[in-house]
């Protein structure tokens, strides 16, 4: 590794900065909570009891020192992999065990996950069937959890493959502008995944099962009707079996775009609390912030392969982390390797990936007060919704107050004081 390498140094900045953040923000967050996380807010009233804020910190808390040794061996792992010649060792490897580009691609893409894979385990175990466990929410086996796991890997690769085959065609056929091919596929890949998810992906982790007739599904039905929203259907999915955590989503995509509660959310919530949780979800659909964040994402997509098709003609991107750089006829690096090189790219800068995050979570936050007052004026006021948000921050023992620059990252989704402040202020 040269350690004077643009690139190299790009990488450790990032990494470092990468755990300095979300070391720093977790202990401000813990600090402010051993200060205020006792406190019952006005705005939540008797809605939540001291016993609640107890169970709240405990959990808060667990989870706060579990992530520190997680983020702490993640680092060490990220920096040990790349300072010891770890991709070079694996690419020339299975460069030598085949000469197609394909499989070249599919092998390095494969072996260089399998130590992040391995390490996370026993976090993963220790999060599910520790903390989970412990504070009531995780409702799965140990058997169920493998089953998961293996049924993700298999999708994950199916997925994948298709982009890695094209994504490899392209760098041989089009080596100057494979980037605009390639952005154009993967957001078609995109939208192809959004409408098969739903009938094929999903039911193979949950059961899904149509809303039963009742006073939940009218006020659903007519909500739908009054929206002009058109559904392939309102659904009960069975999240109980493996977490008491409570949500509901629109999902899909066309006429596979369907409507989906956690059979939690339907124990915990009233029909007219629930109504106001989907005109919510709806605020969404009507005040376009799907199609605009498509918008925007598209071009976002073009514009980061470019920057991508540039740095992986550039030698010293691998050079910087070992690689002996093969090249075509004409001096440029052969496309064989550009697949290692998309890779180099992400390890550099991933570890930038929370200043990008505080950008999508100011956009987010912005759209998530917008489709809040779009529930109330649906729905004929605020309460229910607010009555809602108290009740759902409460059963997932979500922290009440928060402070702002941890909000600020961390949060796509406003936090519950802001939320209902600001309903109450639109009422007004």
């Amino acid at each position: 590794m040269q350690y004077t390498n643009v690139f190299v140094v790009l990488f450790f900045v990032g990494a470092f900065l990468d755990a300095a953040i979300h070391l720093s923000l977790g202990f401000i967050d813990y600090s402010f909570r051993k200060k205020h996380g006792m406190e019952i807010p006005p705005e939540v009233g008797a809605s939540v009891d001291k016993e609640t804020l107890s169970r709240t910190c405990a959990y808060e808390d667990a989870k706060h020192f579990f992530s520190v040794p997680e983020i702490l061996v993640s680092l060490a792992l990220k920096v040990y992999l790349a300072a010891s010649g770890f991709y070079p060792a694996v690419f020339e490897t299975v460069f030598t065990w085949t000469g197609s580009a394909f499989f070249v691609n599919v092998l390095f893409l494969l072996f260089i996950s399998v130590p992040d894979a391995i390490v996370g385990i026993p976090f993963s175990l220790y999060r599910v069937f520790g903390i989970e466990k412990k504070f009531g929410f995780c409702k799965q086996t140990f058997g169920m959890w493998i089953v998961d796991a293996v049924k993700e890997a298999v999708v994950s690769a199916v997925l994948a493959l298709p982009l890695v085959a094209v994504a490899g065609f392209l760098f041989r056929v089009a080596p100057s502008s494979w980037w605009i091919f390639l952005a154009a596929a993967y957001i078609a890949f995109s939208l192809a995944v959004s409408v098969i998810y739903p009938v094929f992906i999903a039911p193979l982790f949950n059961k899904f099962t149509p809303l039963e007739d009742g006073e939940l599904k009218s006020r659903l039905d007519s909500l739908l009707a009054r929206c002009h929203f058109r559904s392939g259907g309102l659904f009960v999915m069975d999240a109980s079996r493996r977490s008491g955590h409570s949500n509901a989503y629109f999902t899909g995509f066309g006429k596979t775009k369907r409507v989906v509660l956690y059979d939690t959310l339907i124990e915990q919530l009233t029909p007219a609390e629930i109504e106001a949780v989907l005109g919510h979800e709806l605020g969404h659909f009507k005040k376009h912030h799907i199609i605009r964040r498509m918008l925007v994402v598209i071009p976002v997509v073009f514009a980061a392969l470019f920057v991508v098709s540039l740095a992986l003609r550039y030698p010293p991107l691998y050079e910087g982390f070992g690689f002996s750089v093969m090249k075509e006829a004409g001096g440029e690096v052969s496309h064989r390797m550009m697949m290692a090189g998309l890779v180099l790219f992400g390890i550099v800068f991933s570890g930038f990936s929370p200043l990008a995050g505080v950008v999508l979570n100011f956009f987010s936050r912005r759209d998530e007060f917008q489709a809040d007052a779009f529930s109330a004026e649906v729905c004929g006021g605020c309460e229910e919704l607010v009555s809602a948000l108290v009740k759902l921050n409460k059963e997932n023992l979500s922290e009440i107050q928060v402070p702002k620059i941890y909000s600020v990252f961390h949060y796509n989704h406003p936090p519950l004081l802001e939320r209902i402040r600001a309903l109450r202020e639109k009422k007004r």
